[in-house]
């Protein structure tokens, strides 16, 4: 599965502000959106929904996550009319064989990530040519230089409409849509993932910096450069 060189063309080309709309339609039913159901997630779901509610929409469900992660989903979910939420993840017998006492995550977080976001979500994304993230430039440096329309080495492409989007424009749109917030962010987390690997952030601090805080690790390896 890979984008024409025409379409790659047409997408380089289309203006940011209107690259969502128009990557949802040039690639329907070959592009989805991925997403963590955290701290600002609401924004681009939205906007999505207003376009197609039916789009298809992935959650990693790593059994890891917070209880508050998973009723904000279901509350977003319904809130947005999305119809087509999908939730992907590990089976039991790769948790069985890999993560039979549940505690990967606690000596080597790279094979937990591996074992639950990375591997579900490239089979997951096998039958799509492109997929949309809420990534941002600003949520820490190794995505400062993070591009708009970002073509992948195997032909396919990463779609990252807020790119460009500051933490105030967000929240300014959040507002503005009356958008529910996860409930954890009024605790201090500002980028939420599974709970082993997640805490809080201090006023100043990297949005990301409580994600595998203590750790070289910064990413879970579904957004490494080389993908």
């Amino acid at each position: 599965m890979a984008l024409t060189q025409t379409e790659r063309q047409i997408l380089e080309k289309t203006p940011e502000d209107r690259l969502l709309a128009h990557a949802m339609e040039l690639l329907h039913g070959r592009v989805a959106l991925v997403s963590s159901f955290g701290a600002e997630s609401a924004l681009l779901l939205a906007m999505i929904a207003e376009i197609d509610a039916d789009f298809p929409v992935f959650f990693l469900e790593t059994r890891r996550h917070f209880p508050e992660t998973l009723a904000y989903r279901d509350e977003l979910a319904g809130f947005l009319g999305l119809t087509n939420l999908r939730s992907v993840g590990p089976s039991d017998k790769a948790l069985h064989d890999r993560d039979p006492q549940d505690m990967l995550a606690d000596f080597d977080p790279d094979a937990c990530c591996a074992l639950r976001k990375v591997e579900p979500m490239d089979a997951a994304l096998n039958d799509f040519d492109a997929w949309i993230t809420g990534r941002k430039r600003g949520q820490a440096a190794t995505r400062a230089a993070m591009p708009v329309f970002e073509p992948l080495d195997d032909g396919r492409a990463k779609i990252n409409p807020l790119a460009a989007w500051t933490g105030e424009r967000i929240e300014a749109e959040m507002t503005r849509r009356a958008l529910p917030r996860h409930p954890l962010t009024a605790l201090g987390f500002r980028s939420i993932g599974c709970a082993p690997c997640t805490r809080a952030v201090a006023e100043g601090e990297d949005p990301r910096a409580g994600r595998w805080a203590g750790q070289t690790k910064t990413e879970c390896g579904i957004h490494l450069p080389a993908r």
